[in-house]
């Protein structure tokens, strides 16, 4: 016997959004079937609004909630427990086989789900985006840990690796920015530059670890970053002064801040050590064009991170530690909740920039 669910719906053919009762399937051998407290909104779902698509789709991909029904495959959780659900597989290294990706019959078509929805009461999905945790974390908040921390946290702390009095400079500080701005601050990084476009949101930014903080639509940030990271005694293979971030990380993917954090970086001094990393962390929605004599020559990388390279099974457990002592205030991130029937007030709010930090489907 299925499951009935009100589901968001994102039509093959316009990107206003419905709302559908819908009948889930019972799980098959791997699926799981969750009955959801909260839900992110994420800039990831504006895109998929946006852009083309030959079927309907159902959207989100964090959140918290209880198992309702497993798979008869299914072993590390069971009816009754906590999880949180996310987008990336769970422990990758471990599975056995592809995840199966959910299908709805909707009342115009199939909708498809992109590894997972969340946007619903309720929603099934493949045992690899299912994280059991602590039956006692607050099942509100902590649903933005499934993509917004795991990724703007995660790129500092996996994918960068960034160390005690290492600078750090953040393009962006919505949701995922401060993430990384957290992230940087528990790693020990110093100085912790946050760049917007917004004085309120790097208010905010500071109040989560920024040290420093541009508003580039004021400032030339790239100049203002090298400004406040100048190394006495350091030099490239120009004999100039070394300056530079030793990570610039673009939580935004727009072409002009991808084409900033390269040269926001640190140069390498020539013969001691090589230049700065930039870090992609925002998905990208344009072509970038990089200055190839400025990585060659100063040393510098340009790399990306997806989901903040993590491991949810190992990585969930501490930022939830992280939110348990005070160093990730989720309650203070999100900034915005909404009712599942304001689906699309809510889409339309983080499209014009209204969301100061994340916002969450409450259910």
């Amino acid at each position: 016997m299925g499951t009935e669910a009100n589901v968001v719906v994102l039509p093959k053919d316009t990107a206003t959004l419905r709302i559908e009762t819908l009948t889930l399937p019972d799980p098959a051998p791997t699926q799981v079937v969750v009955k959801q407290f909260a839900s992110g909104i994420c800039h990831s779902q504006l895109h998929q609004m946006h852009r083309p698509r030959q079927h309907n789709v159902v959207l989100g991909h964090e959140s918290t909630g209880v198992v309702l029904k497993t798979g008869s495959n299914v072993r590390h959780v069971k009816e009754g427990d906590t999880v949180m659900v996310t987008w990336v597989p769970r422990n990758a290294a471990q599975a056995d086989s592809a995840p199966v990706t959910a299908q709805l019959d909707t009342s115009d078509g199939v909708a498809i789900s992109e590894n997972v929805f969340t946007w619903a009461d309720h929603t099934i999905c493949d045992q690899q985006y299912v994280v059991k945790v602590d039956p006692n974390i607050k099942t509100d908040v902590t649903a933005i840990i499934g993509c917004a921390v795991m990724t703007g946290a995660g790129a500092v702390i996996n994918t960068a690796q960034v160390q005690p009095g290492q600078s750090v400079v953040i393009f962006g500080v919505g949701g995922v920015g401060l993430s990384a701005v957290v992230g940087a601050r528990v790693a020990g990084a110093d100085p912790i530059i946050a760049v917007d476009l917004d004085d309120a949101k790097l208010d905010f930014a500071r109040a989560f670890g920024a040290t420093h903080v541009i508003n580039a639509s004021d400032t030339d940030p790239v100049a203002a970053i090298h400004e406040m990271t100048r190394r006495d005694g350091e030099f490239t293979i120009f004999k100039q002064e070394v300056s530079g971030a030793d990570y610039a990380f673009d939580c935004i993917g727009i072409r002009q801040t991808m084409e900033q954090i390269v040269p926001a970086c640190r140069s390498g001094h020539f013969g001691v050590c090589e230049g700065g990393t930039a870090v992609l962390v925002g998905v990208p929605t344009t072509p970038v064009e990089l200055n190839a004599i400025d990585v060659l020559v100063n040393e510098k990388h340009f790399i990306g991170s997806i989901g903040g390279s993590c491991a949810p099974d190992r990585d969930f457990p501490r930022f939830l530690e992280w939110h348990e002592s005070g160093q990730l205030d989720l309650e203070a991130m999100v900034t915005a909740r909404y009712k599942l029937e304001d689906i699309n007030t809510a889409t339309d709010a983080l499209q014009n920039g209204q969301i100061q930090g994340r916002a969450i489907l409450e259910f």
